[in-house]
């Protein structure tokens, strides 16, 4: 594995020549924020050896590298998820790649459904901590002591400095904006209203299916993450309505400005 990572970093930094001030992931209906980075280099996933492909709609599949509010970040338009078939070591090989790039700094983004009654489909989250319950962890295996220890601290795995900038950004801006408590669940089904209730019940504000990994592979190698989430459903035993993945995508659609103007705060200030 820490071969293909360093051939893969290796490939990617021939053609960059620079060290990106972030790494973007951008999750469900969130790809418009690509529209808002003035692209430098912008890779085909296919064209970047080892690189795993995506299979999900609103996932498009680009490698993007180029300046946002000043800053140098490499964006990726469109994830992996562990419910497309990936192993774990697949979803979070992206991360592994960005470490050896040299990127201190993660910006994660996702749709999520909410179960915290003062959540309203179309609110945004900055998330503040996560609950894991997927059914394999990404450390998992022989630790690999060059990139991380094997045991890893997760007391802060959202920034707390990322989070205030953030907050500042969203108050500048007039935008509504809570702090809620992530579950990462293996998918990819949406929630059942018992399951709703029972992340309500266990301490989450809100459910997905990706994330998680990434930033506890990004921890292991002492990146600062930060994650905003938007509420593109909401659940619980007494909220029993359909969902769609095109609603997913629509909900994201609408809360699609106050995340740029969240996100281009943060990389703008911090």
């Amino acid at each position: 594995m820490l071969k293909k990572i360093k051939e893969t970093a290796d490939f990617i930094k021939n053609i960059i020549q620079e060290t990106p001030d972030f790494a973007i992931i951008l999750g469900s209906g969130l790809g418009k924020l690509q529209n808002e980075v003035e692209p430098i280099h912008i890779l085909e996933y296919k064209d970047i050896p080892n690189f795993p492909q995506t299979t999900v709609a609103g996932h498009s599949g680009k490698l993007i590298y180029g300046t946002l509010e000043g800053k140098k970040v490499l964006m990726m338009s469109g994830r992996f998820h562990y419910y497309e078939g990936h192993s774990m070591e697949t979803v979070t090989f992206p991360i592994r790649v960005f470490h050896l790039l040299g990127i201190k700094n993660l910006v994660l983004s996702n749709a999520c459904g909410g179960v915290n009654s003062a959540y309203s489909v179309a609110d945004i989250v900055i998330l503040k901590d996560h609950i894991n319950m997927m059914p394999e962890h990404p450390l998992r295996g022989k630790n690999i002591d060059e990139l991380g220890p094997r045991f890893v601290d997760m007391s802060e795995p959202y920034n707390k400095k990322m989070i205030a900038v953030a907050k500042q950004a969203a108050s500048d801006h007039n935008i509504k904006v809570h702090q809620g408590v992530y579950v990462a669940l293996q998918g990819p089904t949406f929630e059942t209203p018992a399951e709703y209730g029972m992340i309500k019940a266990i301490g989450g504000d809100m459910v997905g299916m990706s994330t998680v990994p990434e930033v506890i592979v990004a921890r292991h190698m002492g990146m600062d993450c930060f994650c905003i989430s938007v509420i593109t459903d909401l659940g619980g035993p007494d909220v029993a309505f359909a969902v769609s993945h095109e609603e997913v995508l629509n909900a994201a659609n609408k809360a699609m400005p106050n995340v740029i103007a969240v996100v281009k705060g943060l990389i703008k200030n911090y």
